[in-house]
């Protein structure tokens, strides 16, 4: 693992295309409107019947302030009253998806995101938990991945002692850049002394785990402006990092249109900010885990990735992919068994359908035999970097080279480029390729061709 990445301009230069971030296969792009609550109810009782594992994921749309960059499903306003009737039809979700699961599938993962989930006030967090603990089986020894994700600003010592009583054991920190012209250019002022208040916080009330969000590629970023930010992070040894690639698509989200795109660094300049970024977390002895995600070698994730145990899901890599996922709250997404189902994405129709005793399933997908297969296969490729023909011939009963015969070619390609090893056995992503491992699971994606690339960022 010492050599993990490998930088080869020359391909990132070929394979740097636009693509998915694979956190499911097929991509949410897929979802359609014909898969409802009905669907859900199904894929609830077999998971009942098997008595699988859960993982929650609850979103807190909520945020006091604007960040420019943000792309995901929020409600920015200064009003604490407006989560109130939110977290009314959030609790009788909980109610209507608990009553169809059995009281004996343990909860093994936790996490609340947002939005800022430290939006809600202490009262408002314990009622939450607590109604969770009624309704679902949470694990009350600390065994559990129990995780929120926290914007310093908002939260303070208590705030973090609460976390720790309420059963969190993982912290999620927003940070991006600490920069003042970038922080300003963004619209997030943060100083490092409010972010490390919160990481002290955490260690001494014992959380479990810290990780920390840097975004490269904002207004006014350099390289050189970049590389302090790191450094300064670095310092703070968090257990997790995750460095994004901002992805400027203004069409789609409104508040990038705050952004002067005359202000960001040119495509050259974000590249020389990564290999800066991987030269300086690899010096500190971080390992690259994948898709921007770095931890520290006694992490779980790293051990997982070593012992060939990683999985992806809507929550990024994790350790708990054999758990049935149940997403709660406006816009979140389930993965239960073969089934991925999304909630209405608009706050008023979440509320209004909830307040009519109906769940508020909108889109969702089931995924056919060749789904599974591909999905099998993408996820070994980018939590292991490596595949294992025999395997998926074993478990899915086909021919790997026969099936996929028409893609032969283009791996050929890659191995040629020097971005895999391909043989009749194998397909391992080399230290030049794994950068880029989001191209080779785009080799596997069947729906590609007929999406718009547009709609996704780019690998690096």
């Amino acid at each position: 693992m010492l050599d993990a990445i490998r930088w080869d301009s020359d391909l990132i230069r070929r394979y740097d295309l636009a693509g998915p971030r694979y956190t499911s296969y097929p991509t949410a792009v897929q979802f359609h409107s014909q898969v409802g609550t009905f669907d859900l109810f199904h894929a609830l009782r077999d998971s009942r019947k098997a008595l699988r594992p859960l993982s929650l994921y609850v979103h807190v749309p909520f945020c006091a302030n604007i960040c420019y960059y943000c792309a995901c499903n929020k409600v920015i306003t200064k009003d604490r009253g407006r989560a109130l009737p939110y977290l009314q039809r959030l609790e009788q979700e909980i109610q209507l998806i608990a009553c169809h699961l059995d009281p004996a599938q343990k909860v093994e993962q936790l996490h609340f995101g947002g939005g800022t989930p430290t939006f809600l006030s202490h009262d408002e967090l314990r009622q939450l938990m607590a109604h969770l603990r009624k309704h679902f089986n949470l694990l009350d020894d600390d065994s559990g991945d129990y995780g929120i994700e926290i914007d310093p600003r908002e939260a303070d010592w208590s705030t973090m002692g609460l976390l720790r009583e309420l059963g969190f054991n993982r912290v999620s920190i927003g940070l991006q850049d600490l920069d003042p012209a970038v922080q300003r250019a963004v619209n997030r002022l943060q100083s490092l002394e409010e972010t490390r208040a919160v990481i002290d916080a955490a260690r001494t009330l014992q959380f479990r785990s810290i990780n920390i969000d840097l975004i490269y590629g904002l207004p006014k970023q350099t390289s050189e402006n970049f590389a302090r930010t790191v450094e300064e992070v670095i310092s703070l040894q968090p257990d997790r990092l995750s460095v994004f690639n901002y992805a400027h698509l203004p069409e789609r989200f409104m508040p990038q249109r705050r952004i002067n795109g005359n202000e960001l660094p040119e495509p050259a300049q974000k590249l020389e900010m990564l290999e800066r970024t991987i030269e300086q977390l690899t010096a500190a002895g971080y390992r690259y885990i994948g898709m921007d995600h770095f931890a520290l070698p006694d992490d779980e994730l790293a051990i997982a990735q070593e012992e060939q145990t990683l999985q992806r899901n809507f929550q990024g890599y994790t350790t708990h992919g054999h758990c049935d996922l149940i997403g709660l709250g406006v816009s979140a997404i389930s993965q239960i068994g073969d089934l991925y189902c999304q909630n209405s994405s608009d706050l008023n129709e979440y509320q209004n359908t909830l307040a009519a005793a109906q769940l508020a399933t909108s889109r969702g997908l089931v995924c056919n035999a060749d789904d599974r297969l591909r999905r099998a296969v993408i996820q070994q490729l980018i939590c292991n970097f490596s595949l294992e023909f025999a395997a998926i011939e074993q478990q899915f009963n086909i021919d790997f080279q026969g099936y996929f015969g028409a893609l032969w070619p283009q791996l050929q390609g890659m191995a040629s480029d020097g971005l895999i090893a391909l043989d009749r056995e194998r397909i391992a992503v080399l230290p030049a390729g794994r950068l880029l491992v989001r191209s080779v699971c785009m080799v596997f994606d069947a729906y590609l061709e007929q999406q718009n690339r547009q709609r996704f960022s780019r690998v690096i």
